[in-house]
């Protein structure tokens, strides 16, 4: 699918300007930059959270699902929380296993640690099939194996439904392991995109090349 051309502008600064662009279904786009390059904004404005300073909607006629970057838990149980978004308590089942977190379904959600509140969130979303989902840093909260656990869902679940998935990660290493194309912003424009194996080990911008070299890639 693509996106139309968009801009967004706060207090008369323009904090994001993108072109044209393409997310490939079944494949899972990375969108990588520094704190501040507009990666979460892009994510709002991608899943219609926030509008982009023109009158049309970027993409149209896809159903969108969206995971924001603050998990929250409803005053219920892990299983109740999950089922929010879907009643299919066989999948909710086998969600909350694959992410260790069946122990847990009866407990209530309020009393998850902030990683046990993130597998829980992840689960929720994928209750569903989307066109395009939209994760925006959804292991920041998670410990290593979680973390690997997590992105091994994310891959089987963009495969399986051939969606369009964006995840926004500050992670490197996590778009090296997972991503299939890479997006590299830089306040608040693109800088370089393409396969992750390209971008990712020989890029063709010099901004791209020192982000990398920053991050000890």
């Amino acid at each position: 699918m693509k996106t139309k051309a968009f801009s967004k502008t706060y207090n008369r600064r323009t904090v994001l300007t993108l072109p044209e662009l393409t997310l490939p279904e079944g494949k899972i786009t990375a969108v990588i930059g520094a704190n501040g390059s507009g990666k979460s904004t892009f994510a709002k404005i991608l899943a219609g959270i926030e509008k982009a300073d023109e009158a049309q909607p970027i993409l149209s006629g896809v159903t969108v699902g969206y995971l924001p970057q603050k998990s929250f838990p409803f005053r219920m149980s892990t299983e109740k929380n999950i089922l929010q978004n879907g009643k299919d308590p066989a999948r909710a089942a086998e969600l909350m296993k694959a992410l260790g977190i069946d122990a847990l379904a009866g407990q209530s959600a309020k009393k998850l640690s902030g990683g046990e509140t993130a597998r829980m969130a992840l689960c929720r979303i994928l209750m569903r099939r989307y066109d395009l989902l939209i994760l925006d840093e959804p292991t920041t909260a998670m410990d290593m194996e979680s973390t690997l656990a997590a992105e091994k869902l994310i891959r089987e679940t963009c495969k399986e439904q051939n969606c369009a998935l964006v995840l926004i990660t500050h992670s490197i290493s996590q778009a090296r392991r997972i991503a299939d194309r890479v997006i590299f912003l830089e306040r608040g424009e693109l800088v370089e995109q393409g396969a992750a194996g390209r971008v990712l080990t020989a890029p063709e911008r010099e901004q791209t090349r020192r982000f990398l070299e920053f991050y000890g890639i």
